[in-house]
């Protein structure tokens, strides 16, 4: 339905699209993602014909769109932008009416059949209630609301739209996107911007990443939305897992700590709490190892998402000496290990016996455990430094690490008192 070759535009002297190519199939929702300045807006408009490109050309059903007339154009084409100001104060009615401008005359009345359009358009849209109210009047995300109508009235085979949630609530979000899929699921073609990953993944069939003026990965939301694409592309590190509730990609930006760390740590302990201790080390740039957890723990999750290596149980099974060697191979090159949320002695007790283990201040652990000195993330690069494999324990000024007490009934080689519980 759409193709376009070797894009290039300029704009103010500034290179915006640079040989950007794509297709987009009939019956397809894509959607255009990427950083501010990319250039999703100016490809947008080069697809409806509005900007014409420094070299390049865009096709739609075969036909050039520089060659198309307005009237051909709107026919084919409908868009709704980012910028939905009307400086007129026409009714909702009327400017949802002006969908219907391509399919008649100059001097044509409106046809019971474009009342008809009309309504349906305000009635998808939940517009219907404001029809007769003031453009000017109502709130910003029903204005985006009523120039979805709009595009809807048309009844173009291809829907473009920028930023088309951008001023609404969750609630409308969705509803705007449920809608745009069922009208793609109907037949017509849609290509949207849209800045949110999670959003553009659970809802179109393909995503198109663009960054510095050209497309950086093009494909199905799984394999274009990886962890070093999304990096590379907005220069922002970010958890890349599956929602649980929808099953397509979920995006969270990472937000950077105030100190670094650039060595291997393991994580031990389960829960949120603990998950976020792997997201919060692999932010700061350590290799970050975990486990054992149960499948399908927070940590679990967020190891996956930040591509960290983690060994992992069926739920309520324990930790049996297969695990805990699997664990202690990982874990063996790191410099430490951290434990964090609820910490079960049994996955303690699977770490390697020279491993020095620390436990954040929140940290609930076993009884069968010294708790040694408590310590937040950021006091790691210090420990690390300081050389954690034995200087730290000799000296007296140092964090203490925790350990398994002395005087605690042991049933395995580290003293848990328990390999099968998990939430002791």
């Amino acid at each position: 339905m759409i193709r376009v070759e070797d894009l290039t535009v300029s704009l103010g002297g500034t290179d915006v699209l640079d040989g950007v190519s794509m297709a987009v199939d009939d019956g397809e929702f894509v959607g255009l993602v990427g950083p501010n300045g990319a250039g999703k807006t100016t490809l947008l408009r080069c697809l409806s014909g509005v900007l014409s490109p420094d070299d390049g050309v865009v096709t739609v059903d075969g036909d050039a769109v520089g060659s198309l007339g307005a009237r051909e154009s709107s026919r084919r084409i409908a868009v709704v932008p980012q910028d939905t100001q009307l400086a007129f104060d026409f009714s909702v009615r009327d400017v949802v009416a002006m969908g219907r401008t391509p399919h008649r005359g100059r001097f044509d009345r409106a046809t019971s059949e474009d009342r008809d359009v009309v309504d349906r358009a305000m009635d998808r849209t939940e517009v219907m209630r404001f029809a007769d109210k003031a453009i000017t009047a109502v709130s910003g995300g029903e204005r985006q609301r009523v120039v979805l109508a709009r595009a809807l009235a048309q009844e173009a085979p291809v829907l473009l739209l920028d930023e088309p949630t951008a001023s609404l609530d969750v609630n409308h979000q969705i509803r705007t996107l449920d809608l745009v899929a069922d009208l793609v699921e109907d037949g017509r073609t849609a290509v949207a911007a849209i800045h949110d990953l999670s959003l553009a993944a659970r809802y179109c069939d393909r995503l198109v990443l663009l960054a510095d003026g050209g497309v950086v990965a093009a494909g199905p939301p799984e394999r274009v939305l990886e962890r070093a694409t999304v990096a590379d592309a907005f220069d922002a590190d970010a958890a890349v897992v599956d929602d649980p509730v929808t099953g397509t990609p979920a995006v969270t930006p990472l937000s950077a700590p105030a100190w670094s760390l650039d060595a291997h740590v393991h994580v031990v302990g389960t829960g949120a709490q603990a998950g976020r201790v792997v997201t919060t080390l692999a932010a700061a740039g350590a290799t970050v190892t975990a486990g054992p957890v149960p499948d399908g723990d927070a940590v679990a999750t967020a190891a996956t998402g930040v591509e960290a290596s983690v060994v992992t149980v069926p739920a309520f099974q324990g930790v049996d000496e297969a695990t805990a060697r699997t664990v202690a191979d990982l874990a063996g090159p790191a410099a430490c290990a951290v434990a964090a949320g609820i910490v079960p002695a049994a996955a303690l007790s699977a770490l390697p016996d020279a491993m020095p283990t620390y436990a954040i201040r929140d940290a609930t652990l076993p009884d069968a455990v010294h708790a040694g000195d408590r310590i937040g993330l950021d006091d790691l690069p210090t420990i690390v430094a300081d050389g954690v494999r034995g200087n730290a324990a000799a000296n007296d000024d140092a964090i203490r690490p925790i350990a398994f007490r002395d005087d605690t009934a042991t049933t395995d080689r580290r003293g848990a008192s328990d390999p099968q519980t998990t939430d002791d």
